[in-house]
């Protein structure tokens, strides 16, 4: 093994002062998700472990590691939000993550608004300028390589609705950059903003 490499398994431990998993995929998109349970409970979290997964149907998921409100309630209703976390709305997604309990709105906690959504159940962050309504399509639990069972759950779902401001479609497109959008790295607390500086084109061979 070479000197220059640090090699582990993950099963033996990494050996170092924090778990670089986290950090090497990343920075990752939030899945800020809104949810409710059948008693119209209101919930709302952020997930780092979130992205999209298809185009047509548009689906896509997030994993929620332990058994969080967020599962409780979307296997209850079929039904959740995407909320986009952006940089002005950083530390508000950062409230909705304190550990309270299933009564505790973090809608609420966080100072943020609820909007009705048009196709589901479930409410909308108001403040965010993009959010996808969904309905959850598989909820799947994680297992190890011998089959034994994860307490983690992937949950998948299509999206039915989308809400845009417009002022991030620049003659018809979506600007990716303008929307601030915030990203999870490693580490107990590293971010990234995402701005235009950040951005290069490279189109597909022929």
């Amino acid at each position: 093994m070479p000197d220059d490499i640090h090699f582990y398994e993950p099963s033996l431990g990494h050996g170092l002062p924090h778990d670089p998993f986290n950090a090497i995929v990343g920075p990752r998109p939030i899945g800020w998700i809104s949810s409710q349970d059948a008693q119209g409970r209101l919930n709302l979290a952020p997930y780092s472990f979130f992205n999209a997964f298809n185009y047509i149907p548009p689906i896509i998921g997030f994993c929620s590691v332990g058994r969080k409100d967020s599962l409780n309630n979307i296997e209850q209703t079929g039904e959740f939000v995407w909320n986009l976390a952006t940089r002005p709305l950083a530390e508000a997604m950062n409230q909705s993550c304190a550990r309270v309990g299933p009564d505790v709105n973090e809608f609420e906690l966080a100072g943020l608004t609820t909007v009705a959504s048009r196709v589901v159940s479930v409410p909308r962050v108001a403040e965010t300028p993009v959010s996808f309504e969904c309905k959850v399509t598989q909820i799947i639990q994680l297992q190890r390589a011998d089959k034994a069972l994860v307490p983690s759950w992937l949950i998948l779902g299509e999206v039915v609705a989308v809400h845009i401001a417009k002022h991030l479609l620049k003659d018809g497109i979506y600007d990716t950059a303008a929307a601030e959008p915030i990203l999870r790295g490693g580490g107990p607390a590293d971010y990234f903003q995402l701005g235009p500086e950040a951005l290069f084109k490279m189109h597909r061979p022929q």
